[in-house]
């Protein structure tokens, strides 16, 4: 069942067309992926379902909800929470209090008691570390409690931009293999990410992006073996 679905999505950015008519489906359950190089309108793409950038044609639908339309914050509540690219967590605020701003569309305290006692057994080292301010966490500790905070909302998807940016490839390892715990808990993802070898172990689905077009779709095992994905992103090692 198609759970998030774009259509011909046109972005610009003042007279700059950024996104030419791009198409997305994205089943429950599922972990899509989108590849691309720098420039190629990943984040803008999430950056539009999350409400913050606003489509200048086209359509996103979640189920009958037409996301395109909503404001941010009305996004968050209809179940979609976003990952943003570079952690974004409030320095001088604790692991305890990113967690609880996660949640601040949920008015059922002992359900947030719960997912946040979720999020801490997922990522062990934040329930150590609950009453430190964030601004002292590690890169990767920093990674973990933005996935962490966006987790708090319950959404029914997660948007990653870049999870694995700055991280060394064993932490690497150790966030993806969350992730996956988080997609079998029934949380479908949306992963934007260069590290593709990563990125495609990870999903079931992929979407390559270049210049504002989809150029590429397909599951991840044929993007695997597609030869101009090789070339292009998978020629120089990555996270195994």
């Amino acid at each position: 069942m198609t759970l998030l679905e774009i259509v011909d999505l046109y972005v610009r950015y003042g007279n700059i067309e950024v996104l030419h008519g791009i198409n997305i489906q994205v089943g429950e359950g599922e972990i899509v992926s989108i590849l691309g190089a720098n420039g190629a309108g990943k984040s803008t793409t999430l950056l539009t379902i999350s409400g913050l950038v606003r489509a200048s044609g086209g359509s996103i639908h979640m189920g009958e909800t037409a996301v395109h339309k909503l404001p941010a914050h009305a996004v968050v509540k209809n179940g979609i929470a976003q990952v943003p690219e570079g952690r974004r967590i409030f320095g001088t605020l604790t692991v305890q209090e990113n967690l609880g701003l996660g949640a601040y569309v949920r008015a059922d305290r002992e359900n947030v008691r719960r997912t946040e006692e979720w999020i801490c057994e997922l990522f062990p080292v934040l329930a150590e570390r609950r009453q430190q301010l964030a601004g002292t966490l590690s890169g990767g500790e920093q990674q973990m409690l933005a996935i962490g905070r966006a987790l708090m909302s319950q959404p029914k998807i997660l948007l990653l931009d870049e999870p694995s940016l700055g991280l060394a490839p064993l932490l690497v390892r150790a966030i993806f293999q969350t992730l996956k715990e988080v997609n079998e808990s029934g949380v479908t993802i949306v992963l934007v990410e260069q590290n593709a070898r990563a990125a495609l172990k990870l999903a079931h689905r992929g979407y390559v992006m270049e210049l504002g077009r989809i150029v590429l779709e397909g599951s991840s095992t044929d993007l695997m073996a597609n030869s101009e994905v090789q070339a292009a992103y998978l020629g120089g090692g990555g996270s195994d």
